[in-house]
């Protein structure tokens, strides 16, 4: 490809890019653009990491390198949502779920790379620059940059206004051109062009994906078992899931199963060598839809020639297959499966506490007494005929 393809090849489906000339005077040098994307390696990666896994894919194909860092750190940062003892194990179960992920989609990933936050986040030249950066931020500007990607409550911890420091630091630190992320970041990255300079670092481009709608309308979220299908979830699950999805007719806007589509199997399709939707209208006896084109996709449904059934069923049948080759290596891994335990181990059921008597010894629980029966109190009357006597009298 040459420059404008590549770069065409970058920017697709992107909801906006930050110094784009960054990117194309790169690509008109004939040098590879060097991009990293961060995950915090919190809850189950899901089905909605497809989408900046097919961008990552896409990025891989036009030539770049790229860059995957598995930020633990900021992981443990973020109000303590991945507890530091399952860190190092959930830091493995992301690196599995990714590459497989990449590799379902038929990409080579030759020029990719992990990166894991704590092998450099941890250096005398690291936290020297943290302290800098710390001195030039005032609490407001922290708290504005990771107002969209840090969880918000009433008494935040100070780790909060560390977490986006860090991750503009990261981009120094893992020497790249761009940083890739959602638009949900977008105050993080304007803050990074006016933080780096502070220090003598040059500013990076930023490619931003759109937030893509979930299973029932909002964003897809590992903490809401209704937005989401899991990676490994069961053909069944995967059915009832998207079956159950909200998808309202004739209005394409905030339905998260046309949003997979655009942006996750049509893509896909792309990278396998055909760009295509496949809609099956065999049970009505038609000719099945094809789609090569997200607007014709989004027409249709408008008209109701693509209804919500059809969409639904057809999404199942490509995700299943887009999911067969990530949960057959799933299958055939003793070690994920095993570290898939350590890493999201089962909630314990909380103990019963026994009845102890005033001398410590245990005390069997009471018998549950049956609800003693109320018995209707007699109703006082008098006879109809003495009634009657005292109306004459």
């Amino acid at each position: 490809m040459d420059a404008t393809a590549r770069y065409a090849l970058i920017k697709e489906n992107l909801a906006e890019v930050l110094d784009a000339p960054i990117i194309e005077n790169i690509l008109a040098e004939g040098r590879n653009p060097k991009i990293y994307w961060g995950t915090a390696t919190t809850g189950r990666p899901h089905c909605g990491y497809f989408v900046p896994a097919v961008k990552i894919a896409q990025y891989l194909a036009a030539g770049c390198e790229v860059t995957i860092l598995l930020a633990d750190i900021h992981g443990f940062l973020d109000n303590l949502k991945a507890p530091i003892e399952l860190v190092a194990h959930r830091v493995t179960f992301y690196r599995y779920c990714i590459t497989e992920m990449l590799r379902a989609v038929g990409v080579s990933t030759e020029k990719l790379k992990f990166v894991l936050g704590s092998s450099y986040q941890t250096s005398h030249e690291y936290t020297m620059d943290l302290f800098k950066l710390c001195a030039v931020t005032s609490e407001h500007d922290a708290k504005k940059a990771g107002a969209e990607i840090v969880k918000q409550t009433a008494n935040a911890p100070l780790s909060g206004l560390l977490y986006p420091i860090l991750q503009v630091l990261d981009e120094q630190y893992l020497d790249v051109d761009a940083q890739f992320g959602g638009l949900d970041q977008r105050k993080l990255f304007t803050a990074s062009k006016e933080w780096l300079p502070k220090l003598g670092y040059k500013q990076r481009a930023h490619l931003m994906n759109p937030m893509v709608p979930g299973l029932q309308g909002g964003k897809m979220s590992s903490s809401d078992e209704n937005s989401k299908i899991d990676l490994l979830d069961s053909l069944e699950v995967v059915t009832k899931k998207i079956r159950k999805a909200e998808a309202v007719p004739k209005q394409p806007e905030g339905n998260g199963i046309l949003a997979f589509a655009e942006f996750v199997l049509l893509p896909v399709a792309a990278l396998k060598g055909k760009r295509e939707f496949v809609v099956s209208r065999e049970r009505d006896g038609l000719e099945p839809l094809v789609y090569s084109d997200v607007k014709q996709m989004h027409e249709d449904y408008k008209q109701d020639i693509l209804t919500p059934q059809l969409l639904k069923a057809a999404t199942t049948k490509a995700l299943t297959e887009l999911l067969a080759p990530i949960q057959k290596a799933y299958q055939e891994s003793t070690e994920w499966q095993e570290i898939t335990l350590k890493a999201y181990p089962r909630p314990r059921r909380p103990r019963r506490r026994s009845r102890r008597s005033r001398t410590g010894a245990p005390v069997s629980p009471a018998p549950r007494s049956r609800r003693a029966t109320r018995t209707r109190k007699p109703i006082s009357w008098c006879p109809r005929s003495t009634q009657q006597n005292k109306k004459r009298l």
